[in-house]
């Protein structure tokens, strides 16, 4: 990781910070896993991994920087955090929808929200939506937000029709 970005998201796992960033390197194009650090003895007492384990990966997705933590189960991810992934087209809102939904909640929530088998929340969403939803369109807006309330995976295609009516 050559860059230093002014934020990078750090997320806390309960001892699955070197699988998840794999998981999602592998799910991202233009992603790659970085430095990890590793636990010792020092400071066992406090932390209660074992040494060698991972502390922090550095990994890389779209390149977006991001850490992830291995922590004790102190702090769960809850929807109030999520992370959207802006699709053109309906081929990549399938791809991400489905290899980020496996072995997550089954329970998909509504309008293109899913959390993946760690319990991070995720918008799969297309990148019409502001057309769609924007401007002076307003009746036209409503029939695309009406349909998009009654998805779970959103589909470009019902959306715009809903819109055109």
């Amino acid at each position: 990781m050559s860059r230093v970005q002014s934020i990078t998201p750090c997320l806390w796992f309960e001892g699955q910070a070197e699988e998840a960033a794999r998981f999602y390197a592998s799910i991202f194009k233009d992603s790659k896993i970085g430095h990890i650090s590793r636990y010792g003895e020092a400071g066992k007492e406090f932390h209660g991994m074992e040494p060698g384990s991972a502390m922090a990966v550095e990994f890389e997705l779209n390149g977006q920087t991001f850490t992830a933590l291995n922590g004790p189960p102190l702090f769960k991810f809850t929807e109030a955090v999520s992370f959207q992934v802006h699709c053109d087209t309906q081929a990549e809102i399938d791809h991400y929808w489905d290899k980020l939904s496996a072995g997550g909640d089954p329970q998909a929530q509504q309008c293109g929200w899913l959390k993946d088998k760690f319990g991070l929340s995720w918008q799969i969403v297309p990148t019409i939506l502001p057309k769609l939803f924007g401007g002076s369109q307003g009746e036209k807006s409503q029939r695309a937000m009406g349909a998009m309330m009654q998805m779970k995976k959103l589909d470009i295609a019902k959306l715009e029709q809903a819109y055109n009516g």
